[in-house]
């Protein structure tokens, strides 16, 4: 079957996004998969060991906190480098790939003069960004 006709109909900008996505979806993992072996084979020390995680894993997040220590909102930064913290790189990274997505199809439309869609994906970045920072929920 020949795949380029079938996809002719798929637009520029949705093949970047997709494009974009899946790579980044595809290293996400990818840095999910290393931070986890780095934990679970003890290549970088952990703030809570792993033989530990399971007497802590049924605690609300309240307790976990009060009794690990654990930092919140963007305070795991501070501690990449232990093993238990690391996988929190992937997740982040996964959470925001449409970000990269959408700067990357933003240059499409504006060449267009498509100045709707440019806004709209200036107000997703800015209501994604805006959602990451913690001030929304800051105090609580």
């Amino acid at each position: 079957m020949n795949t380029q006709n079938t996809d002719s109909h798929i637009s520029v900008e949705q093949r970047r996004y997709a494009t974009w996505l899946s790579w980044g979806a595809r290293s996400g993992l990818m840095i999910l998969a290393v931070t986890f072996l780095a934990y679970v084979f003890g290549w970088l020390p952990a703030r809570i060991p792993l033989e530990q995680m399971p007497s802590v894993w049924n605690l609300s997040s309240h307790e976990y906190l009060q009794q690990t220590g654990a930092p919140t909102g963007w305070h795991w930064l501070s501690l990449v480098n232990q093993g238990d913290f690391a996988g929190l790189v992937g997740i982040a990274w996964l959470s925001g790939c449409s970000l990269l997505c959408l700067l990357a199809v933003m240059p499409i439309y504006a060449r267009r003069k498509d100045w709707v869609f440019v806004a709209l994906c200036i107000i997703a970045l800015l209501v994604q960004l805006l959602a990451a920072s913690g001030i929304l929920t800051a105090g609580h």
